[in-house]
């Protein structure tokens, strides 16, 4: 290949990338000149590639809208990054509901792959293994997921056809604030202007969307991903719990993610039922002194808790439910007769 082709290939394959490229970004990747990059750009429009001139201060070319691209030219890397972000996204559940989109998706660019890449690329597909099994998600509408993202984009209000867990079907509004992928489940969070409350919601349960006239102004400060975390942290279980851990915060959260439980530090006083926290008064706010924590969760079952208590190796207080101090009494009984017979 000619260096002259070579940079046309590479001038379109920026263009691709797309967005509006300007001249000199153009001619300091090609090592050209501005007029240099006007005759490329002339040869793609000769090819009937429909390249655009944008004028104005923030000028330059870009690609037209609706233009099919010309069969890929990948690299290596580049090849093996799109094919395993494919399976990847497939094993994890971050698919549309169309379940066949990413293996007809990897089956198109395989085809457009030269021979030896393609089978290099199988030969490490073939001979890789997963630890986990491929989880078995509720994936959401792919209309759903553009409208949304769409409107989380623009600021536009949502109106939603909308399936809770206990299959009531509902028209919900919201001011969605971003979209979530977490645990294999797309989620949208925002607000409910006709309550005024925080919501979220999945996204495989609605069934339909659609955007609203107007525009609503998003509260400074949102971060969607943890708004999602930490409804975990605060659902509606049977059983509300309150623990006091003595340990650093790490620790805890090692064995009680955001997504499990809330964590505050604790007052002072309640160093007295195991002592006082290690290292000097100085050290009260180093993340990794040990401290009182008061830990809260909402749980379905209490049973998990009592060997997760005792895996911390740390004191702590179990201040509600009154179950759950007997559950781990009980255990305690258990593992200390274990031992005797030992």
């Amino acid at each position: 290949m000619s260096r002259p082709t070579g940079r046309v290939l590479t001038l379109l394959e920026l263009l691709q990338s797309g967005g509006v490229r300007t001249m000199n970004e153009l001619a300091d990747r090609l090592g050209v000149d501005g007029r240099t990059v006007r005759r490329y750009v002339d040869q793609l429009v000769d090819l009937d590639v429909p390249v655009e001139a944008v004028r104005g201060r923030y000028g330059g070319y870009r690609i037209g809208s609706g233009y099919r691209l010309p069969p890929l030219m990948l690299s290596d890397d580049e090849a093996l990054a799109v094919l395993l972000g494919l399976l990847a996204g497939r094993r994890a559940g971050l698919t549309t509901a169309a379940d066949t989109a990413s293996e007809t998706a990897a089956a198109k660019i395989r085809r457009v792959l030269p021979r030896r890449l393609a089978r290099r690329l199988d030969a490490v597909l073939e001979s890789l293994a997963f630890t986990a099994a491929p989880g078995a998600f509720a994936t959401p509408d792919a209309e759903v997921l553009l409208t949304v993202a769409d409107a989380v984009r623009h600021r536009r209000p949502l109106s939603i056809a909308y399936t809770d867990r206990d299959g009531r079907r509902s028209e919900r509004s919201l001011h969605p604030y971003g979209i979530v992928a977490h645990a294999g489940r797309w989620y949208v969070t925002g607000a409910d202007p006709e309550i005024g409350e925080d919501r979220t919601f999945r996204l495989d349960r609605i069934a339909a969307a659609r955007t609203l006239s107007g525009s609503f102004e998003e509260p400074a400060g949102i971060d969607p991903a943890q708004r999602v975390v930490s409804g975990f942290a605060t659902a509606e279980y049977r059983h509300e719990v309150t623990l006091r851990i003595h340990a650093t915060a790490e620790r805890i959260r090692a064995r009680l993610p955001a997504t499990v439980a809330s964590l505050e530090e604790a007052e002072q006083e309640a160093e007295t039922e195991a002592g006082p926290a290690s290292g000097a008064p100085g050290d009260a706010r180093d993340p990794e002194t040990e401290r009182w924590w008061r830990v809260e969760l909402r749980a379905e079952r209490l049973d998990w808790l009592p060997p997760l208590l005792a895996s911390l190796d740390r004191p702590f207080v179990v201040e509600r439910p009154g179950e759950l101090r007997d559950l781990v009494v009980a255990f305690a009984d258990r593992l200390a007769a274990r031992a005797h017979r030992a």
